[in-house]
């Protein structure tokens, strides 16, 4: 039984965000690792203040494991803290740094493992985004290689703020058959495994999430599980 996957459309960590508490819930933890490696070159600190605060609202602490570039995936100490962890969240920032930096790392295993066992794992945007494989490439709007937690799934973060034009455009470059879910700000595509049957996706939130398969749309029952 995998742990809840929430694939945040962005804004995380501010009003509207309200599954955040069901996810400590399910983590059944009180201190949430914040993973800034996204937001390497803007602050990742930042990023980490920012969980802090919005947790404390909800009775829980953050613990920011600052890996910024590939040596700190490899360190032993943080490497540690993620497999340990019960709840792992993702930042905000760039998906191809974060991707760079995860790949191929113990790092990267150890989020695996600890969700393998039930961890909660959360990304926010380009945390998010990341996640998935195909991973939509945010310059253009096309395809390139994600990690692959979740395979044949694309996702759109901030799908509320792309024009029509670049949703048309990346809903109709998506691989035949799979999926491209448009996830909103302060919103969370999240995916329940209960271990009774075949896993569950939600939606939860401030705002809409949409499923597009081959430029149509379709629903939540079309996605990987």
């Amino acid at each position: 039984m995998t742990g809840p996957l929430a694939l945040v459309g962005g804004g995380a960590w501010t009003t509207g965000c309200d599954f955040d508490r069901g996810l400590l819930g399910a983590a059944g933890a009180d201190e949430v690792v914040v993973l800034p490696t996204a937001a390497a070159y803007e602050h990742p600190e930042h990023a980490v203040a920012a969980a802090t605060d919005w947790f404390a609202t909800l009775g829980a602490r953050v613990h920011g494991v600052m890996v910024v570039d590939r040596a700190g995936a490899r360190d032993d100490a943080h490497v540690a803290a993620v497999r340990g962890a019960r709840f792992v969240y993702l930042a905000d920032g760039s998906p191809m740094h974060l991707r760079s930096v995860l790949l191929h790392t113990p790092l990267w295993d150890a989020l695996v493992a600890a969700w393998r066992d039930g961890a909660v794992v959360a990304g926010t945007a380009a945390g998010a985004m990341v996640l998935c494989d195909p991973m939509v490439d945010p310059r253009g709007g096309a395809y390139t290689v994600g990690l692959g937690l979740i395979g044949q799934l694309g996702l759109v973060p901030r799908a509320d703020t792309w024009s029509d034009d670049k949703l048309h455009r990346t809903r109709q470059l998506a691989p035949t058959g799979v999926p491209v879910a448009l996830v909103d700000e302060r919103t969370a595509l999240v995916r329940d495994d209960d271990g009774a049957g075949p896993a569950t996706w939600r939606a939860a939130g401030a705002g809409n999430v949409s499923v597009w398969i081959d430029g149509h749309e379709a629903d939540l029952a079309a996605l990987p599980v």
